[in-house]
């Protein structure tokens, strides 16, 4: 009966059916009275639950309860140079001005993702983690083989360069650089050209002068490509008071499309080549397509960039003390490590303790504010996020705000269903807690400035404590020599993470990245795996953050990953720095060589 129903006033109760009635009721109130003390008991086991999550999640945050990584080699300023190197110039500046602290997203799964490692410590990790599939070791290098004349296209006395000189200037940071570098390589040999030793642009972004001398060895370079391309240091002093301009012989990206086919430069600048007997590319970017391209000169293009560019000294020394404190010796002497590090690696290390062997991963965060503020995405900030990269797209580019005022542009939501947005720090690492990588793990972050710094930082330091970069593992003398050049900075980020048990990338669109894998692949003999993400399908996995339960977050992120693990031959028109596995670049052990 319903408590409606009951009788309400007193007249009404003193009769037997209401008195029946109200007995009934009586009993049903103690019925439900009985089992509340197991409710209320039950409710106080799951907010004791909670309590204790919380508990160990921000004990994980408190810097005394972490353990110190044991390869770091400078006690005394460690400590304080792990905090501050996590500490942007931005944030100070914030800090300054007042502004809040930017916001973590999605911090019920990492309270999960806490409590998940600190369970799975004592488990093993599983087995692939630190491997490439088995049908990843059927691929060796090969590109350092040369045949010009069997592959009847061109004879190896095509390479005179005799038709002119040809000269880039290329833009962009060290990654964009170095495609262009191979790139003229290639069209110099394609057009039977000299090439004069690239320069590079100085850029308001990267604000590096360093040149081609600073970074890599000239004569090496000179002399490994000596049978393929003629290759010289400056132009002729009777081509060097030439007016480039007035003669027609400045090539600009708008002269040229992006990804041209080699016809094309054998149609429109192999005439002015003869006439003005020489061209010079100004940026120079992605202009030369990657298919259709004859066989031996998409070989010339991996042999520059995996065996003819070698840093200069003094950044393979240094990045041979990076990569024996992170692996506690010094690296044996493999192809990766002899093309990387040269006749540095092997040596004994400032600080080292070669008794000491530890595996680590490599990440490459791509969260810097260039790139948050240019993807248009949205990270949890509230309204100060969205007004600082909004000013910061005003000065840096204006196209795309001028865009936003005459174009409906898609959503911040639309954008990250479609993985168009960078992964943030802690959607990174919540990734890496699902594929299995122990809380304990040694963890290597490569970047520049991550945009929300310290706040933001710490949503991977909380859940792995193990974690270093290049500024605390190096000494501050150590580092002097490359303080305000972010290339060769960025040459120590390749070294590190190239030679890493396993690298992680959080943006495929980053050419970083992406020459990172491709030297992994080319080298790595299946012993050198890279985690690639899906980002759209990750997204459609974290927008169920406030529902989904760990184990069916880690089942799906692991899914995705092992699909992205699956070897196989470079497809049609992708890069050939990405994916070098393919007859031009690689063998199958399987088959005869090329």
């Amino acid at each position: 009966m319903p408590e409606a129903a009951l009788p309400t006033t007193p007249a009404a109760a003193s009769s037997p059916a209401a008195a029946s009635v109200l007995l009934r009721a009586r009993r049903r109130r103690k019925a439900w009275r009985r089992p509340r003390g197991g409710l209320l008991c039950w409710g106080a086991l799951v907010a004791f639950f909670f309590l204790m999550n919380w508990w160990m999640f921000s004990r994980l945050q408190d810097p005394a309860t972490r353990p110190r990584f044991r390869l770091r080699r400078h006690p005394p300023r460690v400590a304080a140079a792990a905090n501050s190197s996590l500490l942007t110039l931005e944030e100070v500046r914030h800090a300054e001005k007042g502004k809040r602290p930017h916001q973590v997203m999605l911090t019920r799964l990492l309270s999960l993702a806490a409590h998940a490692l600190a369970e799975a410590e004592t488990r093993p990790e599983p087995k692939d983690l630190w491997k490439e599939p088995v049908n990843a070791t059927l691929w060796r290098p090969c590109s350092d083989q040369t045949d010009w004349e069997a592959s009847g296209n061109t004879s190896s006395s095509d390479a005179d360069g005799t038709n002119g000189y040809i000269i880039i200037s290329a833009n962009g940071g060290i990654n964009q650089q170095r495609v262009a570098i191979c790139n003229a390589v290639t069209i110099s040999r394609l057009l039977n050209a000299t090439l004069v030793i690239p320069k590079f642009l100085y850029s308001n972004v990267w604000l590096d002068k360093s040149q081609f001398g600073d970074i890599y060895q000239e004569d090496y370079f000179i002399k490994y490509l000596k049978s393929d391309v003629r290759i010289v240091k400056e132009l002729p002093l009777e081509l060097q008071s030439l007016d480039l301009e007035a003669i027609g012989s400045i090539v600009n990206d708008t002269d040229v499309m992006k990804e041209a086919k080699p016809s094309i430069y054998v149609k429109k600048i192999l005439p002015i080549l003869l006439k003005n007997r020489v061209v010079h590319f100004v940026g120079f970017g992605n202009r030369l397509s990657f298919d259709p391209i004859p066989f031996q000169l998409q070989r010339l293009r991996c042999r520059c960039n995996f065996h003819a560019l070698r840093f200069v000294h003094k950044i393979q020394e240094t990045g041979a003390l990076l990569v024996g404190r992170l692996h506690g010796h010094m690296p044996h002497l493999s192809p990766l490590e002899d093309n990387l590090l040269g006749h540095f690696a092997g040596k004994s290390i400032p600080n080292g303790n070669r008794n000491v062997s530890s595996k680590y991963l490599a990440v490459h965060l791509r969260f810097e504010i260039d790139m948050v503020a240019y993807s248009m995405c949205y990270f949890g900030g509230g309204e100060d996020e969205e007004e600082e990269l909004e000013k910061y797209r005003q000065i840096h580019f204006p196209v795309l705000t001028e865009i936003k005022k005459t174009t409906k542009l898609p959503s911040a939501a639309f954008l990250r269903s479609e993985g168009k947005c960078p992964l943030a720090p802690e959607e990174a690492v919540l990734m890496l807690a699902a594929i299995g990588f122990k809380r304990s793990t040694n963890i290597y972050i490569a970047g520049a400035e991550i945009y929300g710094g310290r706040q933001r930082m710490a949503a991977i330091s909380r859940l792995y404590p193990a974690l270093v970069t290049k500024e605390t593992l190096l000494s501050p003398s150590e580092l002097e020599p490359f303080r305000n050049f972010s290339s060769q900075l960025a040459a120590l980020d390749f070294i590190a993470c190239a030679s890493a048990d396993a690298f992680a990338m959080t943006d495929s669109g980053s050419q970083f990245s992406s020459l990172v894998q491709g030297y992994r692949m080319y080298y790595g003999g299946g012993d050198l795996p890279t985690i690639r993400p899906n980002k759209r399908r990750l997204a459609s996995i974290l927008v169920k953050n406030a529902t989904i339960e760990w184990k069916e977050f880690e089942t799906r992120v692991n899914k995705l990953i092992q699909q992205t693990k699956q070897v196989h031959e470079r497809p049609v028109a992708r890069s050939i720095f990405r994916h070098p596995r393919c007859p031009e670049c690689m063998c199958r052990t399987d088959m005869s060589d090329t």
